[in-house]
């Protein structure tokens, strides 16, 4: 007769929260990847910054002169690097927060939904209206608030020294 082994309980350790962010090329999007930062390092929370991308020629009519356009495995580098310069410009080389980087293919709203479901909120900038000061709320922002299960934070554009960190990243990537 053998004894009984007493049982063994495992406890997972919880994943850190999360804090989703939608980054493109513009300067509300490094504006809101830094106010994410803030809100992560308050939190203790992780940063997911997301880029969602599309093969250039997913939107051409089937019967649509196709230019030379860059390959799709050419074009997810792109993204790849793009999102690398846009995190590196607007945190450092060392953020302050653990921050993981996740390009995806596909349309942006279902991408940044899917990535968000799960975290404490998505973060997403808005630009001014053209010729206003006013915020515009663009399609992806909409699309966001409509369908989100988290809430969604809508932060403006920075108007600090670093304001242009999303546009030089792109102009240096476009460039070479």
């Amino acid at each position: 007769m053998t004894a009984a082994r007493p049982e063994r309980k495992y406890h997972a350790r919880p994943a850190p929260p999360r804090i989703v962010v939608g980054i493109d090329t513009s300067v509300a999007s490094t504006a809101a990847l830094r106010w994410a930062a803030a809100q992560a390092a308050a939190l203790h929370a992780q940063i997911i910054a997301v880029h969602a991308w599309q093969p250039a020629t997913c939107q051409l009519a089937p019967y649509a002169h196709v230019p030379a356009h860059p390959t799709p495995g050419e074009e997810r580098r792109y993204a790849e690097q793009l999102l690398d310069h846009v995190v590196r410009g607007a945190l450092g080389e060392r953020p302050p927060v653990p921050v993981r980087t996740v390009v995806a293919e596909g349309p942006a709203v279902a991408v940044l939904l899917e990535h968000a479901r799960t975290a404490l909120l998505l973060a997403l900038g808005h630009r001014p209206h053209a010729g206003t000061a006013a915020p515009a709320v663009g399609a992806v922002a909409r699309g966001c608030l409509s369908a989100a299960t988290v809430p969604v934070v809508s932060i403006p554009a920075d108007p600090g020294p670093h304001r242009r960190t999303a546009h030089a990243a792109h102009a240096a990537l476009r460039a070479g």
